[in-house]
């Protein structure tokens, strides 16, 4: 994903945990609020209840490819915080990405309205 698309600091992460609204799945939890740029920017982040670093980092590999394919369909000026939950090492790819949309439509962040019209 492009640096520019990316949350770095710890303080926006806090920002947007703190101040924008947070939607639940089984597979992950979505925080967002608005911000003053063009463009979206996404943090991600996978807690110790994931298990050991390898799991960690597979489940933000897992949601960051997720992101990369879709990221055409969100709705800019937004800070994103996506929290990976345990289930998601479990899951196929086809339920991780119907669970990113889910949770973006939900938050009315998807440009498609959230229809799904299979252009994948």
């Amino acid at each position: 994903m492009n640096r520019r698309h990316r949350l770095t600091s710890s303080s926006d992460f806090k920002r947007v945990r703190r101040t924008g609204r947070s939607y639940a799945h089984p597979l992950a939890i979505l925080a967002a609020c608005p911000n003053d740029r063009e463009h979206v920017r996404v943090g991600i982040t996978a807690g110790r209840a994931m298990g050991g670093a390898v799991q960690r980092n597979r489940a933000k590999r897992l949601l960051r490819e997720a992101l990369r394919r879709n990221l055409n369909r969100i709705r800019p000026g937004w800070d994103i915080v996506l929290i990976a939950r345990p289930e998601l090492l479990s899951a196929s790819w086809p339920q991780i990405e119907h669970a990113l949309l889910d949770l973006l439509a939900r938050a009315g962040l998807r440009l498609d309205n959230g229809l799904d019209n299979g252009d994948q």
